[in-house]
Parts: structure tokens; sequence; C-alpha cells
């Protein structure tokens, strides 16, 4: 059996007034993905556990079926993995955003998707204006990048900056949650009031203005945590081989601990605009050879960050016609039996901006089984199906008949 799990990034919403009271999953054209769901099974899947926010770190880990509790040490330290920056012990990673800060404000969370190539300029600048031995950056893509703190204390309350666009940075600086931790939250905020100074006035930025673009005039670290220890997807669910595709480095990074090869698809930017049809291909040739394969598409989320209803239900049209529609066609003729499963890791609404901990819809389409009563694949049908609601890595063992 060849198994290939699509993922949405944060494609579930809520009804919208200027779609006619419907999400954008119901707005959208999707002809294969109604399909699969009219030829598999549906259901919803919670995919955050109680105590934990509904970041992508969270709910891609909980997709893939592990215990967060158990294995969660922040979002820097996978992302780390797929940087091949190693956490020795002793060290705190730490998620490291460009952003837009305006009149003191949080304008955007991601200096308004800077290009690879100018954020990494810009980080190894301050990697040479700010690195005294006990902090270091390490430039990843677009606004996404890492710091390592030295004897750095994770217990912090650290704010993502996509939850709080619009927000003074002075109001959610970085806080202590207890008195050890205290002094790597003083070096933290210290250390992003001197990258506003550093940054306000570098070329890179100028250039930017001039252009109409916003700058990234400010580092947000955020999400902090030592090296984690995770079994491989093989050691939990028997998979003999498998692959990630992903234009993101936190699922790239969670695909290293998690046993998976990674594969770097050219022109995959996780924006609207990224290569769907060069990572269809790359999936379907990965499932010739692997058992197993986790694609991921981060072009809803980054449109339901932006408020952009019309975007978000453009990316959905584009996975279907240019991603599932690609990959069903290839395969359904394969000897071999093949499943194929849909879902976003979390809601990420239109009007909120930022990620919610709603259950997920998702389905699973299995080439040799019979289907349930769904026709339809969104938030409302979905959880109508045989599968109910499940929650964490029940998910995982329903894909892999484990339970």
């Amino acid at each position: 059996m060849k198994t290939i799990i699509i993922l949405a990034d944060g494609a579930a919403d809520e009804p919208i007034a200027q779609l006619g009271n419907k999400t954008p999953l119901q707005a959208a054209k999707k002809p294969y993905i109604d399909m699969l769901a009219a030829k598999g099974k549906s259901g919803e899947l919670d995919t955050i556990p109680a105590g934990f926010k509904p970041g992508s770190e969270i709910a891609n880990l909980s997709v893939l079926g592990y215990d967060v509790p158990k294995v969660f040490e922040g979002r820097g330290s996978l992302e780390a993995a797929s940087m091949g920056v190693d956490i020795l012990p002793g060290e705190m990673a730490m998620r490291c955003n460009l952003i837009c800060i305006e009149d003191g404000k949080i304008k955007n969370h991601s200096a308004g998707h800077i290009s690879s190539e100018e954020a990494a300029e810009l980080i190894q600048f301050l990697d040479s204006k700010l690195n005294d031995g006990k902090v270091s950056f390490y430039p990843g893509v677009s606004y996404r990048h890492l710091l390592k703190l030295k004897g750095g204390n994770k217990n912090l309350d650290c704010t993502p900056p996509h939850d709080v666009t619009g927000t003074p940075f002075s109001e959610v600086l970085i806080k202590a949650e207890t008195s050890e931790a205290r002094e790597s939250a003083d070096y933290l905020n210290e250390i992003i009031l001197k990258s506003q100074e550093l940054l306000k006035d570098h070329p890179v930025n100028l250039k930017r203005i001039s252009e109409g673009k916003d700058p990234a005039n400010s580092i947000w670290p955020w999400s902090p945590g030592y090296r984690p220890q995770m079994q491989t997807l093989q050691e939990l669910y028997g998979i003999k081989s498998g692959s990630v595709i992903s234009a993101v480095d936190l699922i790239m990074g969670i695909g290293v601990y998690a046993g998976l090869k990674l594969i770097h698809v050219k022109g995959a930017t996780g924006l609207y605009d990224t290569n769907y049809e060069g990572k269809a291909q790359a999936a379907i040739d990965a499932l010739k050879n692997d058992d197993f394969v986790y694609l991921h598409i981060e072009a809803s989320d980054e449109a339901g960050h932006e408020g952009d209803y019309a975007l978000k239900t453009k990316t959905i049209e584009y996975l279907d016609n240019r991603v599932v529609k690609t990959i069903y066609e290839a395969t359904k003729d394969w000897d071999e039996p093949i499943t194929i499963a849909i879902l976003p890791d979390h809601p990420t609404p239109c009007a909120l901006k930022t990620h919610t901990n709603k259950p997920i819809p998702f389905l699973i389409y299995r080439s040799d089984e019979a289907g349930d009563a769904v026709q339809v694949y969104d938030e409302f049908e979905s959880p109508k199906g045989a599968y109910g609601l499940i929650r964490g890595n029940e998910f995982m063992k329903t894909l892999f008949g484990k339970i």
C-alpha cells in the first residue's frame, strides 16, 4: 500500500459574508478533492492537545502521530534540523522571524514576505553585529530564521508575531515564566531592541522602502526549546520508507526527526505562487519508491494570515487542480493500492488572521475500499463521515490500520 498525506496548511476557516456565508473550502471549485471525499471516508480531527496553542508545529506533530506533550521542544529546534544546525547540550533554539514594525506596532509577521536572498543578508549582518559567543543567528527561508542561545532557559512566554499584528510590540515582548528564566528574557528583549537600531538603515531595507515594500526592521524570537527526543515513523507505525516535501523549514525539520527523506522542489515558496506542479510531480516520483509521502502546501495558511479570503479560495482551487488532480490521475491505475489523505493542520480564519484550535476536516481515500455517505469536503460535511471525531495520533493509527 502506498500512502500520501496532502496537508493543506490552514485551509479550514469560518463562514465569510463576502463568500455568501461560505468558507473558502465551501466556495472553492475543487472537483477532485470532492470526488475523493465521495469515494473515501471522512471525519474531523482535533490536532491541538489541551494546554497547547494552535501552532503549525503542534498541529503537524499531531497529524504525524506524535504524542505532543512528550516530544515537543519548541519550533526552533525542529527548524534547526531542517537547516542542518545541530542543537548541542546547553543550547536553546528559537524561531526568529524578520518582521515589520510601523509606528511602534507589529505591522506584519513576514516583513512583507521578504525574499530569502534579502533576508539572508540581514540575518548574516545581525550575526556579525550581535553574536557575542552567546547568541547566534542562522538564515532560513523568507522571514523564517533561527536563533540559538547558549545557556538559555526555555521557560519563557513568547508571543508568535502572526497572532498580534496591529499590537504595540512593547506590549508583547518576551516574559519570564520563572525567576530562573528572567536573565534569558531580558537578554532576548535587549537584542530585539538592538536589532531594530541595526536594521532601520540597512541598505536592504532602504531599497525595500524605496520600492514601496515593508522593511524587515526587527527580529522576533519565539517558541524556545532544546533538542527533541522523537521516535521515527518506522518505529511508531512501521513505515518502511518515506519522504517529506515542503517549502517550510519547520515541516522539513519534523521530517528529519521522523526519519523521512527531505525532498526540495525548485520554486517552492510557501506562498500562492509556489511550484504546485513541481511538488505534485515530486510526490508522484517519491511514491514510486517510498511507502509514504507527506506533501505540505503552505499557501492557504499565508492567505489566512493576510485575511485575504479571495486568495485563500484561489489557493484551494490551485491545490485541487494542480496537485490533487495530478497525483490522483497519475496513481489511479497503479497495480498497488493507494491511500490519499487530505486535511489541514489547523484552521486559519481570514477574519482572525491567526490559527484556532477547532477540529479540522479530513478525508481518507483508499483505492481498494468503499466510501461513506459524505459527498464533499468541507468543515460542515466532513464531520458527518464514518470516522467521526478523532484526536491526535488516532489519525495516523487510522491511516495505517493500527486501530
